[in-house]
């Protein structure tokens, strides 16, 4: 499972930095929505990978730490869910204002002629 996981997160890293380093707002967006994905992934991960524990104790349960889930990353992955989704709505109306004023979706406004 952990092969998995840490699989995806570098498969997603690899497209974040690869769309993010394209000339296209639009790929600028895509790329830092997967980052944060992997980000997100990652502290999810953090706290380990364990399938059916309960993630809060209850009464009577010894406190072992093999008798529950770590709540704090998936407090924290709530967290920068909402960060991000915030931050994506920033970064698209930046690019739809920069669309508009440029008439360009480059990222720095002008598009080089074609050879």
């Amino acid at each position: 499972m952990e092969l998995a996981m840490s699989s995806a997160i570098a498969l997603l890293v690899f497209a974040g930095v690869y769309l993010m380093l394209r000339a296209r707002s639009f790929d600028l967006i895509l790329g830092l929505t997967l980052l944060s994905y992997a980000t997100n992934l990652l502290i999810f991960s953090s706290g380990r990978l364990v399938a059916g524990k309960p993630p809060v104790l209850r009464e009577g349960v010894a406190a072992t730490t093999a008798s529950y889930t770590d709540p704090l990353p998936q407090a924290l992955v709530l967290t920068a869910i909402v960060i991000a989704f915030a931050m994506t709505a920033v970064t698209i109306v930046l690019a739809m204002r920069s669309r508009a004023d440029n008439r360009s979706d480059h990222v720095d406004g002008h598009e080089d002629a074609p050879r």
